[in-house]
């Protein structure tokens, strides 16, 4: 059974920088993308970044190009998401979750393991 456990939300000001991890256990297949999304109440879960655990570039949505770093950890099955300049709007509860869909990118609908979520939270 796949499970996902992300750490390291928190409260932070603007500009300042914040990093979550997230734990994969369970995975039987090499190429599993894990992507890291947002939802804020009222508002659709959106996509961050993604990567493969079988290599290759990360990707991202525009608004955090820049500024986010998505890469995998020492840890097995374990990626990080640097965040850095934080705005007020990026302000969501995060999300990481597994997909094994041909394609890695941000599209929740491809994703079918999903974390339990821990709050992102940028003052001004």
């Amino acid at each position: 059974q796949v499970q996902l456990v992300e750490s390291g939300g928190g409260s932070v000001q603007a500009g300042g920088s914040l990093r979550l991890s997230c734990a994969a256990s369970g995975l039987t297949y090499s190429n599993t993308c894990l992507g890291w999304f947002r939802q804020v109440p009222g508002k659709e879960r959106e996509g961050v970044a993604a990567i493969s655990l079988g290599g290759g570039s990360a990707r991202y949505r525009d608004s955090v190009k820049g500024r986010f770093l998505l890469s995998q950890a020492n840890a097995k099955n374990t990626v990080d998401l640097q965040m850095n300049s934080l705005i007020p709007e990026d302000t969501a509860m995060y999300f990481c979750a597994a997909s094994i869909f041909p394609v890695c990118n941000v599209n929740a609908a491809h994703y079918g393991y999903w974390g339990q979520g821990t709050q992102v939270t940028v003052s001004s």
